[in-house]
């Protein structure tokens, strides 16, 4: 089992716990290993052979590891099992209806039989709710009309769609006169791939002025809650968005706190403890006894500085390995969009883009791009037009035409060829040896088991023609879950046939993630950033992979295509 599944299953074991009422502790232990084991980029099978076991994971003790081995060995868990034979799996969602929490939403699945959310609908419409004990007809009220949330809770709004939200508030909110700063927080600002919500902190003289404004942000379906410094409101897409008004001298501890994320503030207050001080939003104080006295909340720059801890970018506020660094000297130079040299993987109108060569070269010149890689799909994507080997070298022929005639930008002679379901690749070697850059992929057969997919992704690694492979998980963010994939068998080939990866930026897929591109970086496998856009404005989704790439840690140098083409012609052996 991977790290992944093993995350999910903590995760729904807290569920299950947390609905029958269980110890908060035993709930919070369950959900914190969930989220210790999704931010690993080592393997747990490599771990539990490790001399330290898997207790040295912080925050896996001896019940949760016995828990992880049994995983490991057997790909099940009795106490998982037991639990879901006591509890439906639709019921889980009644827990989602916000303010209804476990102990009612049991009460109510006890003594209505609710097990799903449009049964609990009918329940609250027929009047059957309200006359629970402890319940009433403002409280059935409130459940029904909180249905339709929980119905959208589960479905995260992807990092791009909300930063054009994000975009248009900042700008509908310039001009209120007294706002000093604002900023927007949370996970958007950690830049996470995907986020629930939206937070935005105004530092004003006038709160007031504030919220009028932006209860008047046109995508307003209602306003959820107006208090005197805190106002949330729901948009038209579903997607709720919350306002705090802070004081100036707060204004940083707030931003710091109401960013995130949880583990790292966790780890903040720790820290702070030691040392006799108390953070949270509204700064940092010395603590004697009964007396606090201020020390530091403007900036979230002077908030690290109390702490000896220098200023985190956001991305990397996961409580991973930031301390760590901070610890081992200055923070490594996280890349910048304006490091990339070149764009290694795109199509043109020969098989499914919407423009010609020539267009996609002018396109990367606008951009500063000294050189790119025509890497149109091979004939077994037929539904795209995929090119055989006749079409593909005449298209080559095109580029060299096309090179001796552009003078800012080099193109390199490409294709995107498909590993086929039976392993192998879709065009003969002969072809292949031709090309500049080969990007191999799998678009069919993803269902198929495990081992079988490594086996077919491996034996492309093995290809001498093959420079990288794309997309590596074939996931589509809330549309498909990646195939199953040893992925750290994947990095092991890499490395050893000195191959790379990509990441890809198309912000419905960034694979891969920036976990993966972590474990990567830990093997020495290049990782490449490519939009793998089909059109020209495609070119521009780079910035998304770029912000993936800083949840990773990833610097210039483990990116490949921030060398000079020169140097990156070296990196391929030429």
């Amino acid at each position: 089992m991977t790290n992944r599944d093993i995350a999910a299953i903590f995760d729904r074991i807290a569920d299950l716990l947390e609905f029958q009422s269980a110890n908060p502790f035993r709930v919070r232990a369950y959900r914190n290993g969930a989220r210790k084991i999704g931010d690993l980029n080592e393997p747990l099978s490599a771990t539990a052979e490790s001399d330290g076991g898997l207790t040295s994971i912080d925050g896996i003790g001896k019940d949760l590891a016995e828990k992880i081995a049994t995983l490991l060995k057997t790909g099940s868990l009795p106490m998982l099992d037991d639990l879901l034979a006591d509890i439906p799996a639709t019921v889980l969602a009644i827990l989602r209806v916000p303010g209804l929490g476990p102990k009612r939403a049991a009460i109510i699945h006890n003594e209505l039989g609710v097990n799903s959310l449009e049964e609990l609908r009918k329940a609250c419409e027929s009047q059957q709710v309200r006359d629970l004990k402890g319940f009433g007809t403002k409280t059935e009220q409130t459940i029904l009309k909180g249905i339709d949330i929980a119905a959208q809770a589960d479905v995260r709004t992807k990092w791009a769609k909300a930063d054009v939200v994000a975009q248009e508030l900042l700008k509908h909110m310039q001009g209120i006169a007294g706002v000093r700063r604002m900023q927007m927080a949370g996970s958007y600002r950690r830049g996470r791939e995907t986020v629930g919500d939206l937070d935005l902190l105004i530092d004003a003289d006038d709160g007031g002025a504030a919220m009028t404004r932006f209860g008047e942000f046109p995508s307003v379906k209602e306003v959820i809650v107006r208090g005197g410094t805190k106002m949330s409101v729901r948009l038209d897409s579903g997607l709720q968005v919350d306002l705090r008004v802070v004081p100036e001298r707060s204004f940083g501890a707030a931003l710091q706190y109401f960013t995130g994320s949880k583990d790292h503030n966790v780890e903040i207050r720790s820290r702070a403890k030691q040392r006799g001080m108390k953070v949270n939003e509204w700064g940092v104080f010395k603590v004697e006894g009964e007396e606090e006295t201020y020390l530091a909340g403007a900036t979230e720059e002077e908030i690290y500085a109390t702490l000896d801890l220098p200023w985190f970018p956001p991305e990397i506020r996961e409580a991973r390995r930031e301390f760590e660094l901070a610890e081992a000297g200055p923070l490594p130079k996280l890349i910048k969009l304006e490091d990339i040299r070149g764009d290694l993987h795109m199509h043109t109108n020969a098989s499914d883009g919407k423009a010609t060569l020539e267009e996609m070269a002018e396109a990367a010149i606008d951009r500063g791009l000294e050189y790119i890689a025509i890497t149109d799909h091979s004939q077994r994507v037929s539904m795209a037009n995929g090119l055989d080997g006749k079409r593909l070298l005449n298209q080559w022929k095109a580029v060299d035409k096309l090179n001796d005639q552009l003078a800012e930008i080099t193109l390199l002679k490409g294709i995107e060829c498909d590993i086929l379901e039976a392993g192998g690749m879709d065009l003969p070697d002969e072809v292949l040896a031709q090309a500049d850059w080969v990007i191999a992929s799998v678009h069919y057969g993803q269902n198929q088991p495990r081992e079988k997919i490594t086996e077919r992704i491996l034996g492309a690694l093995e290809n001498p023609y093959v420079d990288i492979v794309a997309h590596p998980t074939g996931r589509l963010i809330n549309r498909r879950e990646r195939y199953e994939v040893d992925i750290e068998a994947v990095f092991a080939a890499a490395a050893k046939h000195k191959k790379m990866l990509e990441l890809n930026a198309n912000p419905a897929r960034l694979d891969l993630d920036d976990v993966h591109c972590a474990a990567a970086k830990r093997h020495g496998v290049p990782i490449v950033i490519s939009t793998d856009a089909h059109h020209t404005g495609g070119l521009d989704v780079m910035r998304y992979g770029i912000l993936q790439a800083r949840r990773a840690g990833l610097t210039a140098n483990d990116v490949a295509n921030t060398r000079t083409f020169a140097k990156f012609k070296k990196l391929l052996g030429e």
